[in-house]
């Protein structure tokens, strides 16, 4: 009695528990819709997540002026503030330039007085004409630089050091000067309409010196990356003994960056001078803490090798606007340098912080495991009664290159039963028929080659892992077709660039489709877009009438095998980490629309290739596993993995077991040919049936193989597809 009462109560709970989780998989599934974390990780990857602490300090200024302070943000206020923008722009760029070198100038206040006085007493004592005045005046400036940078780039005094000792050196010589001279200089007078228009004149409604600073913010940003001596700089600033392994002048691309800065502060002495025309002993004090703080608060990395100019006048209006806003507070004395002082202090530490942690914090959030779900395998047991009855069909293949291959992804033939292949290396190797004994190097891409096919008029044509569509004319002309495609309108991932073309087919009308596995993931981790379940790729098509790329369909979970069905409407895809194979109407009444042919696979399906029999063959890249098809529902589990332990510790798919599926357009399985032993064809990633034999392909193989096929037509040529009346 007992046991008959305690079996409803058992009953009972089971029940419960079960309910529990299925409502637990329901909430799951509704939190990673609604909460993609990929985006997280996403705007962390981004260059620009570098520019958001300037933008957020921009933005909370001009929110606490505009409020505190009547009549900030007026027409007049603004020119007023661009004036002095245009100025110290000029020194900032310079500054930033010495940085991203991995050094610092703090002698640029001190070069500013000099060329400032040196402006105004050719202009006033001497009345030099204005053509002769600038290019004097940045003469003076690049000499000061040029003393720094030969000091600092080929004797290797210490930076810091050295340009202090010259803000003192040339403070002291305009001090003397400005005592000898200062007040004939103040007490003359340069009638000159160029002098005053630079100083007070306006160029298409802004003043003029900030009209000019923005054209040298153009000239700087195409310098520094476009252009080698850019190249170069940044190279410094990252690594001096890389840079010198590599063939830099590291002394010489020092010192002229203080020239440069040197230049670009003479420039803001004549605009300085010809705007006040003092020689007070005032002028450029603090300069360099104002244009330090700027560089450094606008992402300007103080240990050199990064920053930009967008940044650099990101943190320079942020500066201006801050200091421009506490005169006019009427602060007590101190208080402009102590705001400076601690704006910079803030700025350092943030600098610091984020450069040691951001990719710490990257590497923690960038792979977001969504949940997942897996429906169950149609034959658990390949058994007798089961088309995925175990064999050893493949294990007795022929081997085609051994040892010789590394990386042969797909296999194509030509015309005259030549065999071609990818390499590792960046080759298409071609295997010469009958015996396929002798190879040769067809043409050298630079990328991994994975699918690759020849077209009906006898061009091969090849997706390139991490470069896109390309074509290999009759003449061995490597061509690109398409490296980019539309990009989403809301999409936090840049989606226009192609990471991981993969597959491809020819439809009738000469488009061409291929597959991108994943937007997130490059070549030598595309396994861990399995980690994720979250539907990485997409089907692009190709139009070769106009050169455009479209996606065509989003979302999807690491596409891969694109193949013609044959009616001249649909092709199939598959979904590796799904388990399924797909139908796609690309044209007649179901345009557009998706449908699929089954979804029961043992394994994670990779290329398809037509059979002589009408229908298709799938390669299964590894075989599902109990354990993965667990923790698809597990997002959290496999979060906390990623996060805990090694990469190659991590629970991956099973790709150690090669199989190759034939099934017809409904989806149902016709057989299957293994390799169980994993010695000959551990992993296969395509097979293309020709002449009555199988060929098969494994991106981790050292060969390729070919079984005979009993019952196939002996005369079918996949390549006779793509002729014209064939499709």
């Amino acid at each position: 009695m007992a046991v008959a009462a305690e079996a409803p109560a058992t009953a009972s709970l089971i029940f419960r528990a079960g309910k529990l989780m299925q409502n637990g998989d329901v909430l799951s599934r509704l939190r990673y819709r609604l909460f993609p974390d990929h985006v997280v990780g996403e705007i962390l990857s981004k260059s620009w997540i570098d520019t958001a602490i300037p933008a957020i300090f921009l933005v909370l200024v001009l929110s606490v002026y505009s409020v505190i302070l009547p009549g900030f943000m007026s027409t007049g206020n603004l020119l007023d503030i661009s004036r002095q923008l245009g100025e110290i722009s000029f020194i900032v760029f310079g500054l930033m330039i010495v940085m991203m070198a991995g050094g610092i100038d703090l002698s640029v206040g001190s070069t500013m007085a000099l060329t400032n006085f040196v402006a105004l007493a050719l202009m006033n004592m001497f009345h030099w004409p204005l053509y002769a005045v600038i290019p004097t005046v940045m003469f003076v400036g690049c000499l000061v630089g040029l003393i720094n940078g030969v000091l600092i780039g080929y004797l290797r005094l210490r930076a810091f050091l050295t340009t202090l000792a010259m803000l003192i050196i040339i403070r002291a010589i305009v001090d003397t000067l400005g005592l000898a001279y200062g007040r004939k200089i103040g007490l003359a007078f340069a009638d000159s309409a160029a002098w005053d228009f630079m100083g007070i004149g306006f160029l298409v409604g802004i003043p003029v010196n900030f009209a000019a600073a923005l054209v040298f913010a153009l000239v700087v940003h195409i310098v520094m990356t476009r252009m080698r001596f850019g190249w170069h700089v940044l190279s410094v600033g990252g690594s001096r003994r890389s840079a010198h392994n590599a063939g830099i002048s590291v002394r010489r691309t020092v010192c002229m960056t203080y020239v440069i800065s040197g230049f670009m502060t003479s420039i803001a002495g004549l605009f300085y001078a010809s705007r006040l025309t003092s020689v007070g002993s005032d002028v450029g004090v603090g300069t360099e803490i104002t244009a330090l703080t700027a560089a450094v608060l606008g992402g300007i990395s103080l240990g050199g090798g990064r920053g930009s100019v967008a940044k650099a006048l990101l943190g320079t209006i942020v500066v201006v606007l801050l200091t421009n806003g506490l005169l006019r507070l009427q602060l007590p004395t101190g208080s402009n340098s102590l705001m400076l002082g601690a704006v910079m202090l803030l700025a350092v530490g943030i600098d610091v912080k984020w450069v040691k942690n951001r990719y710490k914090l990257l590497s923690r959030v960038y792979v977001s495991p969504t949940y997942g779900i897996l429906p169950p395998m149609e034959y658990k047991v390949p058994g007798p009664d089961s088309p995925y009855q175990v064999n050893d069909t493949l294990y007795k293949s022929e081997p085609i290159g051994l040892d010789v291959v590394d990386g042969a992804e797909d296999i194509a033939f030509d015309e005259d039963d030549n065999l071609y292949t990818g390499s590792r290396h960046g080759d298409i190797l071609r295997f010469f028929a009958p015996d396929y004994q002798r190879h040769e190097i067809y043409v050298h891409i630079g990328g991994q080659p994975l699918a690759v096919h020849m077209s009906g008029d006898g061009e091969l044509h090849s997706c390139v892992g991490g470069m896109g569509l390309y074509k290999v004319t009759k003449n061995r002309e490597v061509v690109k077709l398409s490296d980019e495609t539309n990009r989403s309108w809301f999409s936090i991932i840049d989606d226009s660039r192609m990471r991981l073309a993969d597959d491809m087919d020819f439809a009738p009308d000469g488009k061409i489709y291929f597959s991108e596995a994943t937007i997130r993931y490059d070549m030598h981790d595309w396994t861990v877009d399995a980690l994720e379940m979250r539907g990485n790729g997409r089907l692009i098509c190709y139009d070769p009438k106009d050169g455009s790329s479209r996606t065509v369909l989003p979302k999807r979970g690491f596409p891969n095998g694109v193949c013609m069905t044959g009616d001249g409407e649909s092709l199939l895809f598959a979904e590796s980490w799904l388990c399924r194979i797909n139908r796609y109407w690309f044209a007649g009444p179901r345009k557009g629309t998706v449908e699929i042919v089954t979804d029961t696979l043992p394994g994670y399906p990779d290329n398809i290739r037509r059979s002589s029999d009408g229908c298709f063959w799938i390669a299964l890249v590894g075989m599902r596993t109990p354990a993965l098809d667990l923790a698809c529902r597990m997002p959290g589990f496999r979060k906390r993995m990623a996060q805990r332990i090694p990469f190659d510790e991590w629970l991956h798919p099973n790709i150690n077991t090669g199989c190759v599926v034939k099934i017809d357009l409904d989806g149902t399985v016709k057989g299957a040919l293994w390799d169980t032993t994993g010695e000959k064809h551990p992993m296969i990633t395509s097979m293309r049936e020709h002449k009555g034999h199988l060929y098969l392909g494994g991106i981790y193989n050292n060969r390729l193989g070919r079984i005979p096929l009993p019952n196939a037509n002996s005369n079918f040529v996949d390549r006779d597809f793509y002729k014209a009346g064939h499709q």
